[in-house]
């Protein structure tokens, strides 16, 4: 058969019609391989070109916010704020620009399919400041680093290498109440005959160059997030051990930290996002706006898997409002049933297709609960109230622990009667009571939403109240009587990040501070394929 990449005229010269036949097929079979061929990479180059776009513009986002950011610090505005405004202000920037560089960096190192890339030149590297040396007094612990074999790798030679020295760096890391500096000491080994040098890679890190270790990292994130301490009682702290970490050097790791737990962050959202039954809330936060020199009403809000789900939970989103266009965005594509209380805001949510509503009674509960609490003597309608719905309460005790199909149905037997006949007692005692009064406002909010409170009865994993999602707001409560405002809306987001995670990771048993160092330790060799096993819910300690 004749070489189609080699043919010449002159071989077509006296070739049979059946020969002449075959190479024809032959020279379509290659033509159609080299159409696929082309088509393939035309599809790569494509994907690279809306890579490189994606790339390009997420580049330019990340620039004009960080020139924004340098423009707010020098500028004139920020004289209007007071000292304790100022310290907060830094302390925000300086975590907002680590993100946000961070961010650049992971961009600027990356090819356009996403897979990792080569190291920017050293011209283009961010000149890194002159740190101190570590204190001397830290105890030091060695984890030494050499190769598994010794022998020389040069299969012609195979001899025994001799260590001729080691390489020493020392980052700072913590264990509960005592610091120590850990130093990897990675030997070299070199085989004379060959003149050639072994040395095991340095182990992979967070970020290049970074001082904390993992475990210094989630300590700083923890403190900050699941104790709630602020960076400059932390950097006291610090300090009566002998390590001086001042506040901005700890907002810019919990900046870096904050950044790197975004794709993690994406996954568990999905992870949350995809239980038909979700709980929702959102609490008022204050967040420092530097331009007009004190603070404006921000909002976190919460998203939860329900109360009955075997594998809890639960993503924080900071909104700059309360509008019913946040939940709508957060929720985009998402389908079945949300609980919630009866703020308006969620309306525009629930109007789509395939959405229902469950309301907490416990806000009903509360109505008539204000009413003894203010006038006992004067409210007997509001006292009996309490006490049929505590029957209700009742049954969710003995039920909680069945499943679906089983609560469903004793819900069914034992509820469903109470349920009616509450119904009807509200609506007799509504037409004994005078319009406008404090009781009669307290009945008419339970029946002016009673389809949407009696959802739990047609549909056991919905709950009879939000309260499993309320208690994930507590945090911020606590929170804002330490912290009393976030700095900015990156740091609102960044929060809302890492609370994400480690409240999700104490929703399902485990000590925040050994999930969130384990996770920031298999971040850096950690495959985008394989980001789910570091989800709260499906993350087991390293053996």
């Amino acid at each position: 058969m004749l070489d189609t990449q080699q043919l010449k005229a002159e071989d077509l010269k006296g070739l049979s019609p059946a020969e002449l036949t075959a190479l024809a097929v032959q020279m379509l079979a290659h033509i159609g391989e080299q159409t696929k061929h082309i088509d393939a990479l035309d599809k790569r180059v494509n994907s690279q070109a809306q890579g490189i776009k994606w790339r390009d513009a997420k580049i330019e986002s990340i620039t004009f916010q960080l020139a924004k950011l340098k423009a707010w610090r020098f500028g004139a505005k920020t004289e209007r704020m007071n000292a304790e405004q100022r310290e907060i202000f830094e302390e925000t920037f300086a975590a907002d620009q680590a993100s946000l560089e961070a961010q650049l960096a992971a961009l600027q190192s990356s090819t356009p399919d996403g897979s990792p890339g080569g190291r920017a030149p050293e011209d283009e590297k961010r000149r890194q400041p002159k740190r101190e040396a570590l204190p001397a007094h830290l105890p030091r612990v060695d984890q030494r680093i050499e190769p598994e074999d010794t022998r020389c790798p040069t299969p012609e030679c195979g001899q025994p290498m001799v260590r001729v020295g080691e390489d020493i760096s020392e980052r700072l890391d913590i264990v509960p109440a005592q610091f120590f500096v850990q130093r990897q000491i990675r030997g070299k080994w070199a085989c004379k005959c060959c003149q050639l040098l072994v040395q095991e890679p340095a182990a992979p890190q967070v970020f290049d160059n970074a001082l904390p270790t993992p475990g210094l990292q989630a300590h700083t994130a923890i403190s900050r997030f699941v104790d709630h301490i602020p960076y400059y009682r932390l950097e006291q702290i610090n300090a009566r051990s002998g390590v001086h970490t001042p506040r901005s050097t700890l907002a810019a790791w919990g900046g870096q930290t904050g950044a790197q737990l975004m794709p993690l962050y994406d996954a568990h959202r999905a992870f949350v996002l995809s239980s038909r039954i979700v709980q929702a809330d959102e609490t008022p936060i204050s967040m420092l706006d530097p331009g007009a020199g004190k603070t404006r009403k921000a909002y976190m809000w919460a998203y939860v898997r329900g109360a009955f789900d075997p594998e809890p939970g639960v993503v924080f989103d900071f909104c700059l409002g309360r509008g019913g266009k946040y939940p709508s965005e957060f929720l985009k594509g998402w389908s079945g049933t949300l609980v919630v209380d009866a703020y308006a805001g969620y309306d525009a949510v629930l109007s789509l297709e395939g959405r229902s509503t469950a309301f907490c009674y416990a806000h009903a509960r509360r109505k008539f609960d204000e009413l003894i609490k203010t006038a006992p003597k004067a409210s007997p309608v509001a006292a009996e109230a309490i006490q049929r719905i505590a029957w209700l309460y009742r049954i969710e005790a003995d039920a909680r622990e069945l499943t679906c199909e089983e609560r469903l149905q004793m819900r069914r037997e034992r509820s469903k009667p109470l349920w009616d006949q509450l119904h009807l007692w509200l609506k007799l005692e509504r037409t004994r009571v005078p319009d406008g009064g404090a009781i009669a406002k307290a009945i008419d909010y339970s029946l002016n939403r009673w389809e949407g409170f009696g959802r739990f009865l047609l549909d056991g994993d919905v709950p009879l109240d939000n309260n499993h999602c309320e208690n994930r707001m507590r945090p911020w409560a606590l929170g804002r009587r330490n912290w009393l405002f976030i700095g900015s809306q990156l740091a609102g987001e960044r929060a809302a990040v890492v609370m994400s995670l480690l409240q999700s990771a104490k929703l399902n048993g485990h000590e925040p501070w050994a999930y969130l160092k384990d996770v920031l330790t298999r971040m850096p060799t950690q495959l985008n394929s394989r980001i789910e096993e570091s989800l709260p819910h499906r993350w087991q300690p390293a053996g």
